[in-house]
């Protein structure tokens, strides 16, 4: 028999019983639907997640602080071993050996330094170096940094013995106060969004990319009252775009090249006199890795180094997977019991299918037709009914899927037409909090579809082997003899 021919003769046969096939696809149809769209609210809020976090921070970066032992690896062979684990350029370039790790950065802030920076004429304007961080400069594109304009800091670059390069933020000249003024007079300061009296905003004091920088470093008075000072001009080389995920001070702040930091310490030390050992430690360095998915496995390798003391938002990430994780556990049971319920009434359709049509099974037989054509005929429908639940339960799935997306332009319909005061996160819970400024709640992708519709119709032809079974083992003269 053809296959053409066995599925119209299975289609005929479940069109004799419509009613019970309908009775028997519907069960089908609210697993599948239950599935589809309990999956697609994990997959929405997890995804919310990932976009909460990624504005909180990067989803790649790791932060180490301190550490206490640690091997490294060179060509396969042991290095140092052992040895205290240590935040310094060594275990720096250590780290950047790591698989999967794209770059590695200190964010240092020479916390130690006492100095102003001027600007203006007569050095009119000034900010202290509070904001002042020194990076690698080759590690902040691949961080993820990007500029505004201008170019990056180079290491190879040379502008001059007492020129330093650096990189701002787009807000930096808002840091600058003007002197003239007294410390009560509001004319002192300039900030950001400030306006006049028309609602014209004020720009900064200073034009950070027009105007000269100079950075002042200062000892502090001695027993004679003197003060011993040093000077270098800072050259704006490039602006950087404000991304507070990774550090407030890109709004607003200075970036330099690591070694020219390092050298204002030294020459800071020669000021004061300060004949203490120079740090050559970091409080904390920050690790870029090539994929959010390696994250835990560069975790894992730092910690073998001896920098036990890390930390990611990947932590909170697999956190909020874990317990969306339960929930949908949670409810899937209610999707798994419904397809149960179905996939018996699978089973009891068609074993009340074959009892009906036990005479024609004898006919069958006794004509020649082979088992496997019987045995397929019963796998066939019963498979139909899962494939039909399927379908129909994917479609429904999709719609309840778009409606839960437009749910609260519904609500706030809803609430304009007759006036009704509707608590939104009160309906959703916690997933009001998360579901993002594009209200997605639900997200049903194509591979969702086809595991719900691949599953739906295993589940109808595992439920028919049964009832196909003893359909082929049924006497055909005891079947022709059948009433």
């Amino acid at each position: 028999m053809k296959i053409s021919d066995l599925a119209a003769l299975s289609l005929r046969n479940l069109g004799r019983r419509k009613g019970r096939t309908a009775l028997t696809v519907v069960g089908i149809v609210l697993g599948t639907c239950l599935i589809v769209v309990l999956i697609s609210l994990g997959i929405a809020q997890n995804q919310n997640y990932d976009k909460m976090l990624s504005e909180w921070g990067d989803l790649t970066q790791i932060q180490i602080w301190g550490g206490s032992s640690y091997t490294v690896m060179m060509n396969g062979n042991v290095v140092t071993e052992n040895q205290p684990a240590q935040l310094n350029d060594e275990g720096i370039a250590a780290i950047c050996a790591l698989d999967h790790v794209v770059a590695a950065t200190p964010q240092y802030n020479p916390y130690s330094l006492n100095g102003r920076i001027y600007a203006g004429k007569g050095d009119r304007y000034e900010t202290n170096i509070y904001n002042i961080y020194g990076l690698y400069p080759e590690a902040m594109e691949p961080m993820g940094f990007t500029l505004q304009s201008g170019e990056w800091l180079s290491d190879d670059a040379s502008y001059g013995k007492k020129v330093i390069p650096v990189l701002v933020g787009p807000y930096a000249g808002y840091n600058f106060e003007d002197t003239r003024r007294s410390y009560d007079s509001p004319k002192r300061y300039r900030w950001q969004g400030q306006t006049d009296a028309n609602g014209n905003e004020l720009p900064p004091f200073v034009d950070i990319e027009k105007d000269t920088l100079t950075l002042t470093l200062q000892s502090y008075e001695d027993e004679n009252g003197n003060v011993k000072s040093k000077s270098w001009e800072l050259k704006v080389v490039g602006v950087m775009n404000e991304d507070t995920a990774k550090g407030w001070w890109t709004q607003s702040g200075f970036v330099m090249r690591l070694k020219d930091l390092r050298m204002l310490e030294e020459e800071y030390r020669e000021l004061t006199g300060d004949k203490s050992e120079a740090r050559t430690n970091y409080d904390e360095v920050y690790v870029k890795v090539d994929d959010m998915d390696n994250v835990d496995a560069v975790t894992e390798a730092l910690n073998d180094m001896g920098f036990t003391d890390t930390y990611s938002i990947s932590d909170q990430r697999e956190q909020m997977q874990a317990q969306v994780a339960r929930n949908q556990m949670m409810l899937g049971g209610i999707a798994a019991i419904s397809l149960l319920v179905a996939a018996l009434n699978i089973a009891n359709t068609m074993t009340m299918a074959i009892y009906e049509r036990t005479r024609e099974i004898g006919i069958m037989k006794v004509l020649g037709c082979e088992l496997g054509t019987i045995r397929g005929q019963f796998l066939f429908e019963s498979g139909t009914l899962g494939f039909l639940g399927g379908v129909i339960g994917c479609t429904i799935g999709l719609g309840i899927s778009a409606l839960l997306n437009h749910l609260t332009d519904i609500l706030m319909w809803v609430q304009q037409t007759f006036g009704q005061n509707i608590d939104l996160y009160a309906i959703l819970g916690d997933s009001a909090y998360y579901m993002g400024e594009d209200n997605i709640l639900s997200v049903v992708p194509w591979w969702l579809l086809a595991l719900a519709l691949a599953f739906a119709t295993v589940i109808g032809l595992v439920f028919g082997v049964i009832p196909a079974n003893r359909a082929v083992k049924i006497s055909a003269l005891e079947a022709i003899r059948h009433d």
